[in-house]
C-alpha cells in the first residue's frame, strides 16, 4: 500500500503545471488554452470569473464562467492539463463561499463581483 501511494505522490508531483498563478473562487482570470485545429496549434484566451475549484493532486480541477453572447458558458479545467498554456489574475474576488453556484441564477449587474483592492506595484 505504501508504494502505490508512493507511486501517486509522485505522479502528481510530475504533473503539476507551473504555468499557473495562485488564484480562489471569485477571481477573474484569463485563461490561456492550447487549441489544435488540423496540424496548427494556436492559444486561445477565455475569461471568466472562477466558480469553484475542487479535487486535489494530479485529479484538481477548476471551472471558469463567463457570458457570451447572453448565454452563461461554464468551462471545467483540470491544473494537470497539457492544453493549458498558463493562467493569469486579472481581478481578486471579494466573496464568502468556495462555491458560487449562486451566479447562475443572477443575470447583469446582480451577476458581478466585488472586487478587493490589490496593489499592482512592488513595495520597496
Amino acid at each position: 500500500m505504501a508504494k502505490e501511494t508512493n507511486l501517486v505522490r509522485r505522479v502528481s508531483v510530475k504533473a503539476a503545471n507551473k504555468n499557473i498563478q495562485a488564484f480562489s473562487s471569485g477571481d477573474t482570470v484569463n485563461v490561456f488554452v492550447k487549441v489544435k485545429e488540423g496540424e496548427k496549434e494556436r492559444v486561445q484566451l477565455y475569461k471568466g470569473i472562477v466558480t469553484k475549484i475542487q479535487g486535489s493532486g494530479a485529479a484538481k480541477t477548476f471551472t471558469v464562467r463567463k457570458i457570451s453572447a447572453g448565454v452563461g458558458v461554464e468551462r471545467t479545467f483540470p491544473f494537470a492539463s497539457p492544453a493549458l498554456d498558463k493562467v493569469e489574475l486579472v481581478n481578486v474576488g471579494k466573496v464568502r463561499r468556495s462555491k458560487l453556484y449562486y451566479l447562475r441564477a443572477l443575470e447583469g449587474k446582480a451577476a458581478k463581483i466585488e472586487s478587493e483592492l490589490v496593489s499592482t506595484k512592488a513595495e520597496a
